[in-house]
This record gives structure tokens, sequence and C-alpha cells, in this order.
């Protein structure tokens, strides 16, 4: 590629995320989130406080030469680059992103490696794109051997996670998420929207999206990050409700309900905060997640019950049983 060519235009773009919570007693400071996510000697961690302690990694690369998933059985051969970075929400939830960008065409024969490097987040086919089916093969997963954003993903947060900051000691039990999500072309004159997201198996949600020419792959990134971090939420506050024996009259009841609900105070509430990070333009996205299945009216009547549970709890049980005499 001579000096200075423009990258060529996208026809599909893909990422996977990891979320979870960060394996330590306590929430990460300022100081430390930022000494966690220095994956770049070259480049400062950015961190935000307003409207919550936010710090984001710089990009890292990985150079691939591997087979694009498809979902028709054809094989097209890509090079080039992954983006991949880390992020951390109010020095809790750790999520792990890689991503890249594919144009419609490449050239019949791999180029010099250096002319990938000079366009990061870039995989260029050889030959032609056929972008529904690759499109299809990686929310699918592809085969063994094809390019998998998600492992890549993965090997970023098994770094994190050997950091010695962490201590290893959560302050509950809960599982990570993986989201995968993969964008398409918006016809002409059509504004983004999301097509589907999906609840798959093995903790595992898919996202598809059709976007107009002109959004960045950052903006595409940071609404997906997102949409993991409050599906990760959701899921794990449903998960602490699920199977605890509300509403028994034991002590020893009552004290596991507390044990178990009191962390989701402590920890995971005041993170809601929908679109928080998510450009203008993407922002609309979030609609369809509110109105069905309702995200956040989820959310609200998970909250108003573990408070209501709580509440319950701190009146001693002599006098519930006294109110509840007729």
């Amino acid at each position: 590629m001579a000096p200075g060519q423009s990258t060529p235009r996208a026809v599909l773009a893909c990422g996977e995320i990891r979320t979870l919570l960060l394996p330590t007693r306590q929430a990460l400071d300022v100081r430390a989130a930022a000494q966690l996510l220095a994956l770049r000697a070259d480049e400062r961690v950015l961190v935000s406080e307003r409207p919550g302690l936010y710090a984001r990694s710089p990009d890292t690369l990985t150079g691939v030469d591997c087979p694009l998933p498809s979902a028709n059985g054809a094989r097209v051969r890509a090079v080039g680059t992954v983006t991949a970075h880390a992020a951390l929400t109010e020095g809790r939830v750790l999520q792990t992103s890689a991503h890249f960008r594919v144009p419609a065409a490449g050239p019949d024969q791999r180029r010099p490696w250096g002319e990938y490097l000079v366009r990061p987040g870039v995989v260029e086919p050889l030959g032609k794109l056929p972008h529904e089916a690759v499109a299809r093969g990686v929310l699918d997963g592809g085969r063994h051997g094809d390019l998998d954003a998600g492992l890549i993903a993965d090997a970023l947060l098994t770094r994190l996670l050997r950091h010695p900051l962490l201590d290893q000691r959560p302050p509950f039990r809960s599982r990570p998420t993986r989201l995968r999500w993969a964008a398409l072309p918006a016809g002409p004159g059509e504004g983004p929207r999301l097509e589907r997201f999906t609840l798959a198996e093995d903790e595992l949600r898919t996202v598809r999206l059709r976007v107009p020419e002109g959004i960045t792959d950052a903006g595409l990134a940071a609404l997906c990050d997102d949409l993991a971090l409050h599906d990760w939420l959701l899921t794990t506050v449903v998960r602490m409700l699920d199977g605890l024996r509300l509403g028994g009259g034991a002590d020893q009841d009552a004290t596991a309900v507390v044990t178990t609900l009191r962390p989701a105070v402590d920890h995971l509430l005041h993170l809601w905060m929908p679109r928080a990070r998510v450009s203008g333009e993407l922002a609309a996205l979030w609609d369809p997640l509110e109105e069905r299945p309702g995200f956040t009216r989820q959310w609200r009547a998970l909250v108003q019950r573990i408070r209501d549970q709580l509440t319950l709890h701190a009146i001693p049980a002599s006098h519930r049983e006294a109110e509840a005499v007729p």
C-alpha cells in the first residue's frame, strides 16, 4: 500500500467481549486501575470520573493470518491486525474486548506485513468477502483455526488476571459472560439499528447490528462494551436472587438472604448507567432492549426486590411474628 493511501471501506466489523467481576476483595481506586490497565509503556490509560469511575487501557494489536469464519463453508483467508483493549468500571467490573473490520475485497496475494501494520484493526481478505456469510459465521462461532476475536480477548484477560494487584478474593461468586457482535452496512438512507440480541448457551450473547457508513470502530466497540456490561449486571443480580429461600421464618434463612444480597448493594446497584459512554449517533440502539425485553425495567424491579428483602430482614424476627398474628 502506498504511503497515504486510505483504508478501504469496511463492509463488516466484528468483535467479542469478556465481562467479569474483578477478583479482588476491594474495588481498585483510580491509581490502581491505571496500574492494572497499563498495557503499553508508550500510551497512558484513559481515566474518567464522571458519571462514574471508568478506566480504559491503550489499544494493543495482534497480527493474524487465517481463514475467516463462514456460514456457507467458504474458506476466505484474511491477513491483518485485531485491536484489543481492557476496561474497568468503578474499579470492580473488568472487560476485555477484541475487534476488527473487514473491507469488501483485497488483493489476491498477501502484502508485506508493514502494509498491514499501518492500518490497525483492519483484517483484509484475499479476494472478495462474502460478508453476510462471514457475519453469520462469526456469530455462530466458526471452526477451529478460523479467526476468533474471543481468543484474543481471552488472552488479554488471562494476562490481566495474573496482575499482582489482584488478591483473587472477590466479594461474592459470579460467572463471566461473553458477548459476540457483528455489524453490517445499513441500507441507503437508513440509520443504525440493532437487528438481534440473543442469549445463547454457556454465558454467550450475540448481537447483530446494521450501521451506516461513517460509524467508527471505536464507537461500535464502546456500544458493545456497554451492552455487555449491563447484560452482565442483570445476569449476575438475577442469579443472586435465584434459589434464595425468601419468606422463610428461620433465623438461618434470614441470615442467608442478607449475606447473599448485601454484596449487590455494596458493589453492583450503583453501576447501572446505560448509554453513559455511548456516542449520540449509536445511543438509540439501546431503545429496542429497553422496550423488549426491558433491561432497565427488569433492573429496577430487581433492585426494589433486593431493597425490600433487606429492609424486611432488618426488622427483628419477634416483631415480624407479632405483626403476622391477627
